[in-house]
């Protein structure tokens, strides 16, 4: 997701770029978006905890390799602890289901768009992405690769068909070596609350259409796609006090343990381990995912 001060005077953007939009009506997204501003500040800096490890090693046998891509939601931002990471909680959670311990390793970096997918791809599959000592040089090739994003691309107006591009040749080089992917697309930034109307309405409008862009277009190219906004989106909605973090911006543990337990059924579907995809889950046709 954006960055947690500098977004909303992009996102004050996306109207000004509306036909029609008035003298007095962009003055009062700039005075909105400054206020918005001061009361979000930045309180976690642009760093998450480091969550790359073998979890449930326990378990013993040869580790699921999971690799989480994109901006500061896959990176886990938000959470105190690692276990509470999106990547954390995904990896516990695929771990209790298989019964095989799962490596984490996180190439999302906070604050990205969707352009920086094939720089974080280019890490990850060189060996040099997640925590030092981790991986070793070399080829390494994930058994699934979660990506979130969008958020960044919405607030800095990226054009829809440029951000879905970059998605689609992230999931079309992790699909040639033979990772599944799963993408949670685009968050609702209605959901946050600091940010006054009209500017969270324009947010929530552009954020739902990228979303509803990205689901097509991963579905498309083979991947599982997962609607946060109406899998896990209402949650956010109706208790932000719980599921916000300290910047009511960025998802506290309990959002980041909904958000996994929303995701892992697809997670569970793209490995081959799982047939049925919930609501608001979206599983490829068997032609693309035998691409």
């Amino acid at each position: 997701m954006a960055r947690g001060r500098g977004w909303l005077i992009a996102a004050a953007g996306v109207a000004f770029g509306a036909a029609g939009t008035s003298y007095g009506a962009r003055e009062l997204l700039h005075r909105q978006a400054a206020a918005a501003r001061r009361v979000i500040g930045k309180p976690l800096g642009e760093q998450a905890p480091h969550a790359d490890r073998v979890w449930a090693r326990q378990h013993g046998g040869e580790p699921l390799k999971l690799v989480m891509l994109g901006d500061s939601i896959a990176a886990g931002l938000g959470a105190e602890r690692r276990k509470d990471t999106l990547g954390g909680r995904l990896a516990k959670g695929l771990a209790k289901r298989t019964g095989r311990p799962v490596q984490l390793t996180t190439g999302a970096v906070v604050g990205s768009e969707s352009s920086a997918l094939a720089a974080q791809l280019d890490a990850v599959l060189a060996g040099h992405a997640g925590q030092a000592g981790l991986l070793d040089a070399g080829r390494y090739v994930p058994d699934v690769a979660v990506i979130v994003v969008g958020g960044n691309d919405v607030t800095h107006r990226v054009p829809v068909a440029a951000s879905v591009a970059h998605l689609v040749a992230a999931i079309e080089r992790l699909r040639a070596e033979g990772t599944a992917v799963v993408v949670g697309t685009c968050p609702d930034l209605g959901a946050l609350r600091p940010v006054p109307q009209p500017l969270r309405s324009l947010g929530s409008r552009a954020s739902r259409q990228l979303a509803a862009a990205q689901a097509a277009a991963a579905v498309d190219a083979g991947a599982h796609a997962v609607s946060l906004a109406r899998v896990v989106g209402p949650f956010f909605i109706t208790n932000p006090d719980e599921m916000f973090s300290l910047d009511r911006f960025h998802p506290s543990a309990l959002g980041y343990r909904r958000t996994a337990a929303a995701l892992l059924p697809s997670v569970l579907t793209a490995l081959g381990l799982c047939d049925d995809v919930p609501f608001g889950h979206h599983a490829p046709a068997p032609e693309a995912a035998d691409r």
